[in-house]
């Protein structure tokens, strides 16, 4: 994602305010290269939602031999993950804003209007409860609590059997900060979650007091704009250590027990990271993806070739990297040493790379598979890939 420096702060403001990841970048997105493959990437099924162009970041839920997916209009569904055909699907009536979350035998969809939602594997709804406002990121289900987030910078926890809340923990955030959806991550009885203005806090499980505060970023700069140092990704537990990233700071590797920063590094990513095998595999804002040594920050290698194509988490593969971009490409990086080693188009017009930017890959994709993964579009397009 890239600002440029003509027009108003309040021009630019209302261009980053816009979407969670802009469509149309400032800078003009780098046209994609031929490559030579080692690969060949192929679709197994392809499933469709609404036809709709989506804004919000949707992550598909996986559990056993089926994937559940939404779509924003508040189209609810199941799929056989082997063959793509439709188990159910639902119109809930409302319009959704983050999901799918799972677990204890269930599905937890946010709505746009503030409530969380619980359906059971049958697609039948549990119950709803009112929380503070619209909610976002994808609801966590640890042990008998649900934590989930809301735009208003408020984490809730709430019973998952009946949908009452035990607590909130609230906190208010800078004037001017990215449209994002990070949601939580939970782990050993605490909930960690990245803010805006670079902050990441541990809390409490079981009753949202917190237990430590870190600054992963500094704001810093003349302007409101260049001052935005927000945490827009999950950060990644590794052991003791806990690593995020927040857009136009740092990179911050955390003792989780304490929240000690042990090493940080300067470097900027909207999408966030993954973490295997001792390496760190980043986006950055730019479009650069990176392989870091997860000791240090030291850059392993860096390729450049995706500038400005909004790139989604990376997601190691085994001997690969995949990554997907906003005119419905993924790109599959060799692991050691970054260089493409094939190339797939989800959406658009096949061969072509001309951008529809309508088209992009949602920026979480999961692998269930050795070799397998599921990615969503902003179409409403829901595919499997294999890269065997």
């Amino acid at each position: 994602m890239g600002l440029s420096a003509c027009g108003s702060v309040k021009d630019l403001a209302d261009q980053i305010q816009e979407n969670i990841m802009p469509a149309d970048p400032i800078d003009p997105p780098a046209l994609l290269s031929e490559i030579k493959p080692t690969i060949t990437p192929k679709i197994l099924w392809k499933a469709s939602m609404p036809d709709e162009e989506v804004k919000a970041n949707f992550t598909p839920a996986i559990l056993e031999n089926f994937v559940f997916a939404i779509s924003s209009d508040g189209t609810f569904s199941k799929f056989e993950i082997a063959t793509g055909k439709p188990a159910w699907q639902i119109k809930t009536g409302e319009t959704i804003s983050s999901g799918v979350g799972i677990g204890a035998n269930h599905l937890l969809l946010g709505l746009v209007n503030g409530y969380l939602a619980a359906y059971d594997f049958n697609g039948k709804l549990l119950w709803k409860t009112k929380l503070s406002s619209q909610l976002v990121g994808v609801p966590v289900v640890s042990k008998s609590i649900v934590i989930a987030r809301t735009v208003d910078n408020a984490i809730h926890g709430i019973n998952i059997s009946d949908g009452s809340r035990i607590w909130t923990y609230n906190r208010s955030g800078p004037s001017l900060s990215l449209k994002s959806a990070p949601g939580v991550v939970a782990s050993d009885g605490a909930v960690y979650a990245g803010f805006p203005g670079g902050k990441l806090i541990a809390i409490r499980e079981d009753n949202g007091s917190i237990f430590w505060e870190a600054s992963v970023a500094q704001p810093k700069g003349a302007t409101e704009i260049e001052r935005i140092t927000d945490i827009t990704s999950l950060p990644v537990i590794d052991g003791v250590k806990l690593y995020a990233v927040s857009f136009n700071g740092k990179l911050a590797c955390i003792n989780r027990v304490n929240g000690a920063i042990v090493w940080t590094r300067d470097i900027s990513s909207f999408a966030g990271l993954n973490i295997e095998g001792g390496r760190i595999y980043l986006s950055h804002s730019g479009g650069a993806v990176y392989s870091l040594d997860d000791t240090s920050g030291k850059t392993f290698w860096r390729q450049g070739d995706l500038l400005n194509r909004n790139l989604t988490k990376p997601l190691p593969m085994a001997d690969y990297i995949a990554v997907g971009d906003l005119g419905g490409f993924i790109h599959f990086l060799n692991r050691e040493t970054g260089f493409f080693s094939g190339r797939i188009q989800l959406e658009g017009t096949l061969g072509s790379t001309l951008l529809d930017q309508d088209n992009g890959v949602m920026l979480n994709m999961i692998e269930y598979e050795p070799g397998k993964l599921i990615a969503q579009t902003r179409r409403g397009g829901l595919y499997a890939i294999s890269i065997k």
